[in-house]
């Protein structure tokens, strides 16, 4: 690959991340129906060429960035694994479910637009069929990756559930999704939200997590 080439294919990548930001902050505050292409393209600071160069549609600009934040979500828990299994706390972490879902979920809530973000993403699904599907699609493979950092945490604290990972899974990123709402309806600032969030999946923790024998 010539230097040509590398500077604009990271030239490019720049250019799609600014108007995935622009459009997640359009979205988030006017929601997809009523941001228009010329809005995201003002607030990333870019021409409607430059949109059409890097997307067909907005459509297909709300579903990458509808995976970016998925991704971003199962990643956040993963490095905050990696990171308590590199200092070796998840080891020294008593069995105990609320203590040790708080510290691995300790650094990865939603903020504010995020959320919004989440809730426009589904609420236009529901109208959609085409990015219904895909979005989806899209969650399976999140809880696919949410269930694979499950059992690598139950292989590592030696810890059994009562119904499999996958399920373990669902329910936590139900609740994860219901508390954040929640959360940010009530108002709560991001420290918070956090907080509130990881307290209401670790209950389920408690329910699903087999008791260590007495």
């Amino acid at each position: 690959m010539t230097d040509a080439v590398v500077v604009t294919s990271r030239r490019r990548e720049a250019t799609v991340q600014k108007l995935l930001d622009a459009a997640a902050q359009v979205f988030a505050e006017e929601g997809l129906d009523a941001a228009s292409v010329e809005a995201i393209c003002d607030r990333a600071g870019f021409t409607r060429g430059a949109f059409y160069s890097n997307f067909e549609s907005k459509d297909e600009l709300f579903l990458e960035l509808a995976g970016r934040v998925a991704r971003a979500r199962v990643d956040g828990v993963r490095e905050r694994v990696a990171q308590l299994e590199r200092g070796g706390q998840l080891h020294d972490v008593a069995t105990d479910a609320l203590s040790l879902v708080q510290q691995v979920l300790d650094v990865s809530g939603d903020d504010r637009l995020a959320i919004l973000l989440m809730s426009e993403i589904r609420i236009h699904a529901l109208r959609d069929p085409q990015l219904g599907a895909a979005y989806l699609a899209q969650d399976a493979q999140m809880r696919a990756s949410v269930a694979q950092i499950i059992s690598d945490i139950a292989q590592a604290k030696t810890l059994r559930f009562r119904v499999p990972a996958d399920e373990v899974a669902r329910l936590m990123l139900t609740v994860w999704e219901s508390e954040s709402v929640r959360a940010t309806m009530a108002g709560l600032d991001y420290a918070a939200v956090c907080r509130r969030t990881s307290e209401e999946i670790a209950r389920v923790a408690q329910l699903v997590i087999e008791p260590p024998p007495a």
